[in-house]
């Protein structure tokens, strides 16, 4: 069963050339309610925790950099088949094939710097919430 639960960070760059507003409004418009929101930045310690899964990979350096690089935008996001739907509106990693219309078509500069992090699965999705925020910080 699909949960209905998601993780998101709008990444530095998108924070930086002031998309934030409009990627909420698409999150908002696709019918996901924000249970928690925060506007924080990754030191190198924790973007290297988050990421550890791609850490030894030919792009790891880089990206914990860029992550670092500048304030981001976490939340979590509540709907039904949360995940799935999300992957939907963000698009692919890569903004060249992302389909027309998704947030990383429209605000990713490059394929490191593509706007948005969306959870890949419910158990991922609930680990990065954690990640970000404790109980109290969900409404």
């Amino acid at each position: 069963m699909a949960g209905n639960l998601t993780f998101t960070m709008i990444k530095p760059t998108a924070v930086k050339n002031n998309h934030t507003g409009d990627i909420l409004k698409m999150i908002n418009d696709a019918g996901f309610k924000i249970i928690a929101m925060k506007y924080t930045r990754l030191a190198p310690e924790r973007a290297e925790l988050f990421y550890a899964v791609h850490k030894g990979k030919p792009f790891f350096e880089r990206l914990v950099s860029f992550m670092c690089s500048g304030p981001i935008v976490a939340a979590i996001l509540e709907k039904e088949n949360a995940v799935e739907d999300f992957r939907k509106l963000i698009g692919s990693t890569n903004p060249e094939k992302a389909e027309e219309g998704t947030v990383r078509k429209r605000y990713a500069t490059s394929m490191t710097e593509n706007a948005v992090h969306g959870s890949d699965s419910d158990e991922n999705a609930n680990i990065e919430a954690d990640f970000f925020f404790s109980k109290l910080e969900r409404y």
